[in-house]
This record gives structure tokens, sequence and C-alpha cells, in this order.
């Protein structure tokens, strides 16, 4: 999958205080936590702030974490956080990719990940055996003032999907993707090897090096 950056940044610090983590996910909200805790930053999530969670539009990781960044960031007053996240599988096109949590959607509104999960193994089985199982994952954070300024920090990890499901870390594609230079999948990795590796660590490196 083809993304493209939105342009040059004017670099703002980031200082002490509250954040506002614009995601009702709990395993996103839990690792950015773990992430942000070492520089000063007091995380408050979107959902403990009553938030509501935009309608994802944006056809790019880029522009549904503005998106969900610039709404937290106006409704609570504060600097806001937002993750854009998805699985990109080489043989399906790049999919499911700005719609990874659309796989996961069920009848009721409810997010199986399990059903998720089975759906591309299905597509990766009618590719055929030729079409191979490379995968990475894709994060982009975008950070907002209620000023209206945005930076944005694109993160990846690559690896291949491996069948069936392992492990009960993780959280998502979590249980199917294994990293490159490894046999375990992401959700079977400890919380801090993951932290080490992921393409969220990626992004979240490049915004510390940024604005702390």
């Amino acid at each position: 999958m083809s993304l493209e950056f939105p342009g040059p940044q004017a670099v703002r610090k980031l200082k002490p205080g509250k954040l506002v983590i614009a995601s009702h996910n709990e395993g996103k909200v839990r690792e950015i936590r773990a992430l942000l805790e070492p520089f000063g930053i007091e995380p408050v999530s979107a959902k403990e702030l009553d938030l509501p969670e935009p309608d994802e539009t944006g056809t790019t990781f880029f522009a549904n974490a503005e998106l969900k960044a610039r709404q937290a960031a106006d409704l609570s007053g504060l600097p806001a956080l937002a993750d854009d996240s998805g699985l990109c599988v080489d043989a399906l096109g790049g999919d499911p990719g700005v719609r990874t949590a659309n796989w996961a959607e069920t009848p009721d509104g409810s997010r199986d990940w399990t059903l998720a999960m089975r759906k591309v193994e299905d597509a990766l089985q009618a590719a055929g055996p030729e079409a191979g199982r490379d995968a990475h994952f894709v994060c982009v954070l975008a950070l907002a003032w209620p000023d209206g300024h945005v930076e944005w920090f694109e993160g990846r990890a690559e690896g291949t999907l491996s069948w069936p499901p392992r492990g009960t870390v993780g959280f998502g594609y979590d249980p199917v993707f294994v990293p490159l230079g490894d046999t375990r999948t992401f959700a079977e990795l400890d919380p801090a090897e993951k932290h080490a590796i992921s393409h969220r660590a990626d992004a979240f490196g490049k915004l510390v090096a940024a604005v702390f």
C-alpha cells in the first residue's frame, strides 16, 4: 500500500502535562500509555473523557489519524494523540489496510477479531500458495493541538502471516503476525518485546525524537 506523507512539518515541542489518547481501543491505549510513561505525560483516554468516536472517513492512515486527533483536541481543549494503524497484506493488494477494523465488524456493531483473522486467511487461501504471506503493519500517529497545529509520524513492522492464530497477549491481528526475524507472533511476545519492534513503537520513536 502506497502512503503519502502530508508534507513538511513545523515541529512543536510537547510539554509535560495532560494528553488525550484519542482512542476507545483499550489495547492501543494500554500500549500508548506505556510508551508515554517516561516523559512526564499524563495520558487520559477519549473514553475516560466520554468523547465520541468519529467516523473514520479518510482514505489513508494519515487522514484518519488526523481526523481523530483534531476532534479530541477540539472537544477537550488539550493536546491529543491519535493512532491509525492497520495490517497490509501484499497478496491482497494491501488489504485490509485502512479498513482493518471493518473486517472485524459484526452485524450487531461489535468487533470480532477472530472473524477478521479468518477473513484474511480465507482471502489468502483463495489467492493460492504462489501469492505468498508477506505483510506489514503500518501506524501513523497524529499529534494535534487545540489551535489546529498537527504533526504526523509513520512507523512500520514487516513480517509474515501464520495460521492458526497463536498467543493471547496482543490484540487485533497480533495472533497471526510473525515479525521479521522471529518465529513468534506479536501475541506471543512479552509486551516489552513487542513495544521495542512494533509499528507503533517505530512511529513513537520518531515522535519522541521530534517533540520531547
